[in-house]
């Protein structure tokens, strides 16, 4: 029986398998599968990497499409099993005599459900979205101009009423008797005054 040789490594063959692991590196779902495998490697010892992998590729894929709805699964499950810890770390808060072993539980579970809160919070956001308002200010002033945001109507009554007091002295010398001093004309002396009409004006 006759054995192969293994052909060695060239630069370029070496060169495109460190280009793969620089790949491997970065990749999301290589990267999440190693980290769940650390985490539940005990519990699914079974579980085949390359599976995990596939997994969570088809998953990152259909969140790319548009749906939604692993990532709402998601939350709920983390909401769910934080408000779990949160339970079972105020129960052992509870069974603790010493204060400082019963600060620190409790300020862990506080931590919890302050978490559990905020998961659900980002489910909310993410089922309802906010819908944005826009508004618009039409009040465009160029160069020295003063801009007043209030009504029409009360502008218009504040002019008109300083109208009506930039005419009120032409009014109030019209209405007086012998309005015009001097109107440049000159005036026949009257019969009940015939003295007056040897002075020259």
């Amino acid at each position: 029986m006759t054995t192969k040789k293994k052909t060695p490594l060239t630069k370029n063959d070496k060169i495109s398998e460190s280009e793969s692991y620089a790949k491997i590196s970065l990749s999301a779902s290589y990267m999440g599968a190693i980290l769940a495998d650390s985490f539940t490697s005990t519990i699914l010892p079974k579980a085949e990497m390359a599976e995990v992998v596939g997994a969570l590729s088809d998953k990152i894929t259909t969140i790319q499409d548009g749906d939604m709805k692993p990532i709402e699964a998601m939350l709920i499950s983390q909401a769910q099993a934080l408000q779990t810890m949160f339970v079972t770390l105020g129960r052992m808060a509870a069974s603790k005599t010493s204060l400082p072993q019963y600060t620190a539980f409790m300020n862990m579970a506080l931590k919890a459900q302050s978490q559990s809160r905020a998961t659900i919070q980002a489910l909310v956001e993410l089922k309802y979205p906010k819908q944005a308002t826009f508004v618009k200010q039409a009040n465009i002033a160029n160069g020295h101009q003063q801009v007043n945001n209030g009504s029409l109507d009360t502008n218009t009554r504040a002019h008109a009423h300083v109208k009506e007091n930039q005419n009120q002295p032409n009014k109030l010398l019209e209405a007086q008797a012998n309005e015009w001093l001097d109107n440049g004309k000159t005036t026949t002396p009257s019969t009940t005054n015939q003295a007056m009409a040897t002075v020259e004006t």
